[in-house]
C-alpha cells in the first residue's frame, strides 16, 4: 500500500504465465490490437497512436519529450513535486529550453502563474505538467491547464502515471496532445510497461521535425510500424509478450468494472481510510479540494520515528507504505489505494496495523 507498484490480482498473474508467443505471431498481433483498443477506452481517446511502450513510465515520459521537443524549443514545465523536475531534465537533454512554473510541494500548480508565464513566453511550443503528483498526493487541474495551453497554441505533455484508472482522465475531452502512464499503479499490472497516446496534432509535429528523434528505440516514426492498427507489421523490437498479456488482462478488468465505477471505488476507499486515520489522530497533508484518493499523504505526528514505523509495519504485519520524498522526507507517509489494493480488507488491515505500531 505504498506509491506503487500496487498489488497484482490473480487474473493478471495468471495471464502473465501463459505460453509465450512470437512477437509477430498473428495471435499476438490480434492481442496487440485489442490492447490498443482497451487503452483508448482507459484514456478516453480515439487517437490511433495509442500503445504501451516496452519499458516503465519513465520511458513513456522520455518518449513524449524526445518526439516532440527539438533543439531550441521552449517548453513551459509546471513543478510541484519530484516528477515535474524530471520533465525539466528531459527538456534539457533534448536541447530544449525549460521555462519553469514552480509551486510549493503539497499545493496545486497555480493557473494564474501558468497563464502569466505563457503570456511572457509567446514562442512556447509545449506546456508540460504532472496530473497526479506521486510525491505529494496532489491532483493538478488538467482540464484547465490544457485549456490554457490551447489558448496560447501550445502542445501539452501530461504525466498520468498515477492517475490513469484511479481518477478521471479525458484525453480527447481535455485536448491532451501527448500523455504517458505506467502499468503498475491504478491499473494493477506488473511493472515494466508505459501506456502512451499522441493526438493527431502531435503526430503531425513528429512527422515534420527538422531534426531526427534523438532516441532510436523511442522514435514514434519507427514504433508505429510495429504497433499500427491492422495490416502488415514491421519488426522494431521484441515486445515483452507476457507483460502485454498481463496489461491486456488488467485493462479488460478495468473495462468490465467501468471507468466511472473504478474512479468511485478509489474515492470511496479514500474516504474510509481518511476517516480511520482521523480516528487515530492522524491528519492528511493535502487540501481536500485537490487530494488524490489513490495516494494518501499523511502527516507524521511529532515524536514519531518515520523509519521505525514503516519498518515495523513491514516486519510484523507484512504491510508496506511509502516514505516522503524530497522536501517531504521524514514528514509524511504515502499510503497507496491503487487498483486491486483499493479494497476494504486492505484498508482495515492498514488501519489496524498502524494503530498497533503507533501505540
Amino acid at each position: 500500500m505504498g506509491p506503487g507498484p500496487s498489488d497484482v490480482p490473480p487474473r493478471v498473474l495468471n495471464a502473465l504465465g501463459r505460453s509465450t508467443l512470437g512477437h509477430l505471431d498473428p495471435l499476438f498481433i490480434d492481442l496487440m490490437d485489442e490492447t490498443k483498443s482497451l487503452l483508448q477506452y482507459a484514456f478516453k481517446t480515439e487517437n490511433p497512436l495509442t500503445m504501451p511502450i516496452s519499458a516503465p513510465g519513465s520511458a513513456g515520459m522520455e518518449a513524449c519529450f524526445v518526439n516532440l521537443v527539438e533543439p531550441g524549443d521552449k517548453v513551459v514545465v509546471c513543478i510541484n513535486g519530484v516528477f515535474g523536475r524530471r520533465m525539466v531534465e528531459n527538456v534539457t537533454r533534448c536541447g530544449g529550453r525549460a521555462v519553469v512554473v514552480e509551486n510549493q510541494w503539497g499545493t496545486q500548480t497555480d493557473l494564474n502563474a501558468v497563464e502569466d508565464t505563457l503570456k511572457a513566453n509567446p514562442d512556447s511550443k509545449i506546456l508540460a505538467f504532472v496530473h497526479a503528483e506521486t510525491s505529494t498526493g496532489v491532483r493538478n487541474d488538467a482540464a484547465s491547464l490544457c485549456h490554457l495551453a490551447q489558448q496560447f497554441n501550445c502542445l501539452t505533455i501530461v504525466d498520468a502515471v498515477t492517475s490513469l484508472g484511479g481518477i478521471e482522465v479525458d484525453v480527447d475531452g481535455w485536448g491532451i496532445d501527448a500523455i504517458y502512464s505506467g502499468s503498475q499503479k491504478c491499473l494493477s499490472c506488473v511493472p515494466g510497461l508505459s501506456p502512451i497516446s499522441f493526438s493527431e496534432r502531435a503526430v503531425s509535429v513528429i512527422q515534420n521535425r527538422s531534426h531526427p528523434v534523438q532516441s532510436w528505440f523511442l522514435d514514434m516514426n519507427l514504433i508505429v510500424g510495429y504497433w499500427g492498427q491492422g495490416g502488415k507489421r514491421a519488426y522494431h523490437h521484441t515486445a515483452p509478450v507476457n507483460s502485454v498479456y498481463a496489461l491486456h488482462e488488467s485493462l479488460l478488468m478495468l473495462k468490465e468494472e467501468g471507468l466511472e465505477n473504478a474512479w468511485q471505488r478509489h474515492q470511496t476507499g479514500h474516504e474510509k481510510l481518511r476517516d480511520g486515520l482521523a480516528a487515530l489522530g492522524l491528519e492528511m497533508a493535502v487540501d481536500t479540494g485537490y487530494r488524490l484518493p489513490q495516494l494518501n499523504v499523511v502527516v507524521i505526528p511529532d515524536g514519531v520515528d518515520d523509519g521505525e514505523v514503516r519498518g515495523q509495519l513491514l516486519r510484523d504485519f507484512n504491510l508496506e507504505i511509502g516514505a516522503g520524498l524530497g522536501a517531504l522526507a521524514g514528514k509524511v507517509w504515502r499510503i497507496g489505494l491503487m487498483g486491486y489494493a483499493c479494497k476494504d480488507r486492505n484498508i482495515d488491515h492498514c488501519l489496524a496495523s498502524l494503530s498497533k505500531v503507533l501505540q
